[in-house]
């Protein structure tokens, strides 16, 4: 693990299936920031038993099951709290994949900003095809014990839901999320609701890099150290 002089704040976006996790692990764990996974800390939220019943639960839930992104304004919310309390305790924080919106970006741009600096806040797009990310997504495999998910890699394309991890030994499955018709959905909404941002970011100078996705995940990670270290 390295530490840097100063904390940084680090986006990675990407369509499904991207490898926007396991960068953003990769970043968090190579440097001693914190990996914010928006998606996940979302999830949970929406199936937290204690929040079943809840009106605006039951709406974030049903969109996030058909594919589409949640309401903006309740993302960026939590975000926005979860973000402050990782900065006060004094320590770098790496979004996969949010903010999602033009409306979250330009919201929570000036909190990062005061933050972190301006010029400590890096964002990473990683380009894969819509085919390579329908295949990778429809063959993801999680395991049920470690969390831990299993790369589409040509020495893993004959694992399924009846293999092992090969991590813990756990049980495998896949996410009724991965399903062809959905990740098609996400990609759609990647396409049309978080990539205009990107051409936001440069016209305000924000300090943006595309990376290409299809190289081994290691090769990726080289791409991203060399713009954080510069």
């Amino acid at each position: 693990m390295k530490v840097l002089g100063k904390s940084k704040a680090i986006v990675i976006y990407g369509p499904p299936g991207a490898g926007k996790g396991t960068q953003a692990d990769l970043t968090a764990n190579h440097f001693g920031f914190v990996h914010f996974d928006t998606g996940k800390y979302l999830e949970s939220l929406i199936y937290s038993p204690t929040h079943k019943k809840n009106a605006i639960i039951k709406r974030e839930r049903n969109l996030f099951e058909t594919g589409k992104l949640m309401t903006p304004s309740w993302v960026l919310s939590v975000v926005k709290s979860k973000a402050e309390k990782i900065a006060k305790a004094g320590l770098g924080i790496v979004f996969s994949g949010s903010p999602r919106t033009l409306y979250e970006t330009k919201n929570l741009m000036p909190l990062l900003e005061k933050l972190y600096g301006r010029r400590n806040i890096l964002f990473f797009v990683i380009k894969v095809s819509s085919k390579t990310s329908i295949k990778r997504n429809s063959h993801r495999l999680l395991c049920t014990v470690c969390g831990s998910p299993v790369l589409y890699l040509k020495e893993t394309e004959h694992f399924n839901v009846k293999s092992k991890c090969p991590f813990c030994g756990g049980k495998l499955f896949r996410r009724s999320l991965d399903k062809p018709r959905i990740i098609k959905k996400r990609i759609e909404e990647y396409d049309t609701r978080t990539k205009p941002i990107f051409a936001e970011l440069k016209k305000r100078g924000y300090r943006l890099f595309e990376i290409k996705g299809r190289a081994m995940p290691f090769e990726v990670f080289e791409n991203i150290q060399k713009h954080i270290y510069n």
